[in-house]
């Protein structure tokens, strides 16, 4: 019989694997041949232009629409049927933020249009048709995250794999075009400013694929032009968190859940007063740099190294105090003795993977600075603050991503569950008085508040009975010595206010790293890139090898970011 039992599940098993293989394949090289073309359109390989890229990228769009509504339609005819839920997949506080980078993607979509509209004389129908097609996937995609995030798929299951990795792979590739697209405007800026830093040894020329064609209207054809690029770093980081959505719901398919009980985590304000003015203060001053930053850079050679220097001095005090917010924090965890929770969670283990494997990017530029100023000869004075720049940079990340990984993997108190406020009422001449028993009697069972039965909470065993019928009461004996708290008592409500204080600061810790890596993020995401505008690194590795290292790098250490104040929201809603 146990031999009967188990053959199913063992040859259950064997197909479910082999799909998630087969479409794991396919989603590659679905993913591959979209990046091979990216790259052919990037240096203009003979035969290969922008609308090949396009068609290609439409086309995969408009095969997960239709899988999509194939997706829904289904989950509409099998409204009440009872589905498995991932109840740590799909946040809420995710969902919002994917959609209102979502809305600001549809912006962009418009301004393409418009741009499209205005060089229509020569540009391909592609490019009109591109930006429509984007628009129609984002509000589609974003209305199915919403309803399926959480869903657990155990029916259809092999070609829900091959539709859900479609659609991860799709998103990549539509990242990959905006990081591709962004870096690119970039890269000519940057051209341009380092002759203003002494460096016109470097050939200038400007990977420039404007329209060949006059503008209709010139006033509007300025705004859609410049305007879309600074809502592209919305764009990247739409699609990155879509994918990994979509991720999660493909490693979830035909997995099998324990069924148990959520507490929900909501995020409150009240207790985290200290790490919101600190953080809102490096945030606003943040903005501030950055703006000043982009306004000086390229104007002369003293105000570039100028606002070089206010960057890395804002980013080394910022910094600073980040590794010192997260070694306390590490340090409050040392001190507790709370265990891990080891279950099979993808989301979870996904959040873990992505800020040690985004990480690597920071860390890659900041040894490649860390190099470049030990073997350069000529050491022009604000290029020494790039040192304990980059030195703090991979500390910083150490002890983040340290903090952020236990703080997911660490099991929630549950003393809200097992402690309940009891009416202990005694009647003494007309007059009641409310006590809360001890934490102990009701954790024992002994606080009974369906019979009436009340725990003895004081060494002078008071102890009242309230009567549901409403007119007789009982006066219960009294001692006559004054009412005492037992030691076990005073010993719980100690212990309970070290807890509470050690929560306070660990979630005013969360808050402050929170808004630190929102302004962090703001920088690279706007044009403020020091690694671009040094000039160090070029005269070292040479300036084809360090552009190729930024250009790859960038887009991880930009993700990373946005990424840790994800997982940084989540730690403060469950500390």
């Amino acid at each position: 019989m146990e031999k009967a039992g188990g053959s199913p599940s063992l040859g259950g098993s064997y197909p479910q694997k082999n799909a998630e293989i087969l479409s794991s394949q396919y989603g590659i090289n679905l993913f591959l041949a979209g990046l091979l073309l990216t790259f052919a359109w990037a240096v203009h390989a003979v035969g290969i232009s922008k609308s090949h890229l396009l068609s290609y990228l439409i086309t995969l769009m408009l095969i997960q629409l239709l899988w999509m509504l194939w997706y829904l339609c289904r989950s509409c005819t099998q409204r009440r049927l009872i589905r498995d839920k991932d109840t740590h997949a799909g946040a809420r506080w995710l969902k919002c933020g994917i959609t209102l980078f979502a809305v600001i993607t549809l912006i962009l979509d418009s301004f393409k249009i418009g741009y499209y509209i205005d060089f229509s004389n020569c540009l391909s129908p592609t490019e009109g048709i591109f930006p429509v097609t984007h628009a129609v996937h984002t509000i589609l995609q974003v209305h199915f995250l919403w309803c399926h995030a959480k869903d657990i798929i155990q029916s259809f299951k092999t070609l829900e794999r091959f539709g859900v990795i479609h659609s991860v792979f799709t998103n990549l590739l539509l990242w990959t075009n905006g990081v591709l697209t962004e870096s690119k405007h970039q890269l000519n800026e940057h051209k341009e400013r380092l002759i203003t830093l002494g460096f016109g040894n470097i050939t200038i020329v400007l990977d420039d694929h404007a329209p060949q064609c006059n503008c209709t209207t010139t006033t509007l054809c300025s705004i859609f032009s410049q305007g879309i690029y600074y809502l592209y770093p919305f764009n990247i980081e739409y699609h990155i968190l879509a994918s990994t959505m979509l991720y999660v719901l493909w490693k979830n398919i035909g997995r099998k859940v324990e069924h148990h009980q959520q507490h929900k985590t909501p995020f409150k304000f009240h207790g985290i007063t200290i790490g919101m003015v600190f953080g809102l203060i490096v945030l606003t001053s943040t903005i501030a740099i950055v703006v000043v930053y982009l306004i000086q850079i390229g104007r002369s050679k003293i105000k570039s190294e100028l606002a070089l220097t206010m960057f890395y001095l804002h980013a080394i005090f910022v910094l600073a105090l980040m590794c010192t917010a997260g070694i306390v924090a590490l340090l409050i965890y040392r001190l507790e003795d709370r265990s891990l929770d080891n279950s099979k969670n993808p989301a979870r283990k996904l959040d873990a993977e992505l800020l040690v494997g985004t990480a690597a990017g920071s860390w890659l530029l900041s040894w490649g600075s860390i190099l470049a100023i030990i073997c350069a000869q000529a050491h022009p004075k604000y290029t020494w603050y790039n040192l304990p720049y980059s030195v703090l940079v991979i500390i910083e990340k150490y002890i983040q991503n340290l903090f952020i990984i236990e703080s997911i993997h660490r099991e929630q108190e549950k003393v809200n569950d097992d402690i309940k406020t009891l009416r202990i009422v005694t009647i003494s001449r007309g007059s009641t008085l409310s006590l809360t028993p001890s934490y102990k009697e009701i954790y024992n069972g002994r606080a009974a508040h369906d019979n009436g039965e009340v725990p003895c909470l004081f060494k002078g065993s008071i102890c009242g009975r309230e009567n549901d019928g409403g007119g007789a009461k009982e006066e219960m004996s009294q001692d006559k010595s004054s009412v005492l708290h037992s030691a076990s008592d005073f010993s719980f409500y100690s212990r309970n206010s070290v807890t509470n204080n050690k929560r306070r600061i660990l979630k005013n810790i969360a808050a402050f790293l929170f808004l630190c890596n929102l302004s962090l993020w703001i920088p690279p995401a706007f044009g403020c890139r020091p690694e671009y505008d040094n000039g160090l690194e070029e005269i070292v590795f040479g300036f084809e090898p360090w552009i190729i290292v930024v250009n790859l790098a960038m887009p991880f250490s930009i993700f990373y970011r946005m990424h840790s104040a994800a997982s940084l929201f989540e730690v403060n809603c469950k500390t």
